[in-house]
């Protein structure tokens, strides 16, 4: 067999510590390797036409590329292949940029002696693969939408242009997530609600969405290409007819005798049983609110277009992809967090904005005008000690264009800012310094907390060790002190544990590669955008929903999908059914079959990710991984021992 060998500089990523010249000197000597070159880049172009020229004119029957990762190449090496003529599943790649180089870069004599055995070891894998066709299924152009957010509708919008069908689901009675709870937004200073009204007329303009409310999938099957969702619907004990009663329905919401906290104004207000979050909301019916609601009959009595005999619905959807857009949740502060729901005038950040459309001239607290605002930043992010490492990157911003809105607003009010140092990244600088130039305090402490909160003599007190005067504590008398919360995943995302998408250290859903696969996961057919995987701002959001609904596109647009054929294969003569294949799978694609008269284990090719998980507990040995067998795994071994 002739093996072609391709050795990457890598510039200098490998090059620094593993001594190129010696490893070519030593594969040169492999019985095996039939071609050896050291290349700068393998993956410049002028390689690649190399590599090409090399399997046409030496007939190479398989090719090993000791570069960086298989992560980042492995399709442009079997894209050289294929332009040869080569079966792509006949090119090795051999990580000797991170297994080598990087690893052991206090060590070049050991880096450059663990790369030849590497380099090795994929030549005895080379030598024992063989040539896999894709695997092809045929695919529904239809995609499902969960979560009608700004990510989601705009996700919909543009796979409707694409020609894709899509099924826009939504849990929430209306549509719009967070964004129509806030009132202008940085940086075009449109509101929330005028950017939904204008997604939701053009949702309204395709007859390839439809759009489900109070609709959450509760159960999915199949695979890529083929998905098959079951969809609950929670009634809204509204009729269809209502836009043509809404002075029988507001008479209704007015005698509901039931008043609950108010979930969209973050309970700074009470609602009804019955109920609408805001003038013009999408879809433009009321809701009644079935978990509170007494079924007294007060409603009734004055509005015939309410059904409370309505029931839940259970429907089949089936689709090729579905794209997650399910958002986020504002961090709940604990109680005591910062005098949180213990001192009476702390209050959150998107309280606080709530606040201000709820005081149109003048902004009063608990019946006090209110004159210095305290914003102390990093609540529930950056936490050292905490569960929420990480930084949620738009509270920064969020927070001085919110202080600019009330200066502009209510005039006389002072704002002071109590930060960990400021990240108004971007074109978003300029909100911080508007801010400063308007009179905002900015205050900055390296510690964790940031401040602490007390009430003295009746006072609320907002005090730190300000770094910018070299540590001199300041204090801050405050009629509201306003805490800056991040983002962190959706508490109730069930959805997610159905589909199995994977989670991150920050328990949003995690993409295959942050650069490289940013909206992808390892569940083919399933997309991920918005702050779902992630804090990120409307931009962000809108530019990762574009990305998803191309992706989704790629899969159901053509009719059929080419999918990897390294899965596990059962030999049935070898399998005698016990049942640990299925239980260890972690993607359900091993299934119990009838052949021959006895019960076997298959491998169902359109869901399996070729993990290999079902190998080890096969105890007659009967499950194979294509190009991965026990042979290529064992021949591997005795090489890295032996060379």
């Amino acid at each position: 067999m002739k093996i072609g060998v391709y050795i990457c500089h890598c510039g200098t990523n490998i090059a620094d510590y593993v001594n190129i010249p010696e490893v070519k000197a030593a594969i040169e000597k492999n019985p095996d390797a039939y071609v050896v070159k050291d290349l700068v880049y393998a993956c410049a172009d002028s390689s690649q036409k190399e590599m090409v020229e090399d399997i046409k004119n030496q007939g190479l029957d398989a090719i090993v590329v000791a570069s960086c990762s298989p992560k980042l190449h492995t399709q442009t090496f079997r894209s050289v292949a294929q332009r040869a003529g080569l079966n792509p599943y006949q090119y090795v790649q051999v990580n000797i940029r991170e297994q080598a180089s990087w690893a052991h870069s206090n060590d070049p004599r050991g880096a450059t002696a663990k790369a030849i055995k590497l380099i090795n070891a994929g030549i005895a894998r080379a030598k024992l693969s063989e040539p896999l066709d894709p695997i092809k299924i045929e695919t529904k152009n239809v995609v499902a939408v969960v979560g009608a957010g700004v990510a989601g509708l705009r996700a919909a919008i543009e796979l409707a242009d694409m020609g894709s069908y899509i099924y826009l689901i939504e849990r929430e009675y209306f549509i719009g997530g967070r964004i129509v709870q806030w009132d202008e937004l940085f940086t075009t200073n449109q509101t929330g609600r005028e950017i939904i009204t204008e997604l939701y007329k053009k949702i309204l303009e395709y007859k390839n969405i439809t759009l489900f409310t109070g609709a959450e999938i509760i159960e999915a099957h199949g695979s890529v290409g083929d998905m098959q969702l079951k969809v609950r619907i929670k009634p809204r004990y509204i009729k269809t007819t209502c836009a043509l009663h809404l002075d029988s329905l507001k008479k209704a919401i007015e005698v509901c005798p039931v008043e609950v906290e108010d979930e969209f104004n973050f309970g700074l207000t009470k609602r009804k049983a019955i109920y609408m979050n805001y003038k013009g909301e999408f879809p433009e019916v009321p809701a009644i609110d079935a978990d509170h609601c007494t079924k007294c009959g007060e409603c009734l009595k004055v509005c015939s277009e309410i059904d409370l005999d309505q029931k839940e619905e259970i429907i089949n959807l089936n689709v090729g992809a579905i794209i997650l857009t399910t958002g986020f949740d504002p961090y709940e502060p604990k109680q005591g967090e910062y005098g949180y729901k213990e001192i009476p005038n702390v209050i959150t950040l998107p309280q606080l904005r709530r606040l201000m459309e709820l005081n149109p001239d003048e902004l009063v607290f608990n019946g006090k005008k209110i004159k210095n605002i305290a914003y102390i930043y990093c609540v529930g992010s950056r936490q050292i000690n905490g569960e929420n490492k990480y930084c949620s990157r738009y509270c920064c911003t969020a927070t001085m264009h919110t202080a600019l809105l009330v200066k502009e607003k209510y005039k006389e009010v002072n704002n002071f800012h109590f930060t960990r140092g400021m990240r108004t990244y971007g074109k978003q600088e300029h909100i911080y310094h508007d801010a400063l130039a308007k009179g905002d305090v900015v205050l900055q402490s390296f510690n964790d907390p940031v401040a602490k909160v007390y009430q003295e003599d009746g006072k609320t007190y907002v005090e730190m060790e300000d770094f910018l005067t070299k540590g001199k504590p300041m204090r801050v008398e405050a009629d509201l002190v306003v805490l800056v919360t991040g983002m962190v995943p959706r508490k109730n995302n069930t959805v997610g544990k159905i589909l199995k998408v994977p989670v991150g250290r920050d328990k949003f859903f995690n993409e295959v590669h942050l650069k490289l696969r940013p909206v992808e996961t390892v569940i083919d057919g399933v997309m991920i955008a918005g702050a779902s995987q992630g804090p990120q701002n409307i931009m962000e959001s809108v530019n990762s929903a574009l990305a998803a609904a191309s992706k989704a596109n790629n899969l159901v647009k053509k009719g059929y999908l080419n999918i990897e054929p390294t899965i596990a294969e059962v030999n049935s003569q070898l399998c005698e059914w016990c049942g640990k294949c299925l239980e260890i799978c972690p993607y359900d694609a091993i299934e119990k079959v009838e052949l021959d008269g006895k019960a076997v284990a298959r491998v169902i090719p359109s869901i399996c990710k070729g993990c290999g998980m079902c190998m080890p507990v096969c105890d007659p040995n009967a499950i194979q991984l294509h190009n991965y067998t026990d042979e290529q795994i064992e021949n591997m071994i005795e090489t890295l021992v032996n060379s």
